[in-house]
């Protein structure tokens, strides 16, 4: 399941600890979500020209 935990506050200037912050946050929100939940967050909001290449049998 993707966990809707809120985005954290980054900096005004952007610095290795808003990454490191970031990568947490993802990582939380992510750490228990099956490939399938992944792919449709991932998918949702891919442009048409995209969904197409996605959706391509591979070869």
């Amino acid at each position: 399941m993707i966990h809707d935990i809120p985005k954290p506050e980054i900096s005004d200037k952007f610095s290795i600890e808003d990454i490191h912050t970031i990568r947490e946050w993802n990582y939380e929100r992510f750490k228990d979500a099956t490939i399938e939940e992944r792919n449709e967050y991932y998918n949702k909001n891919l442009p048409e020209w995209a969904l197409k290449l996605v959706a391509k049998p591979a070869r």
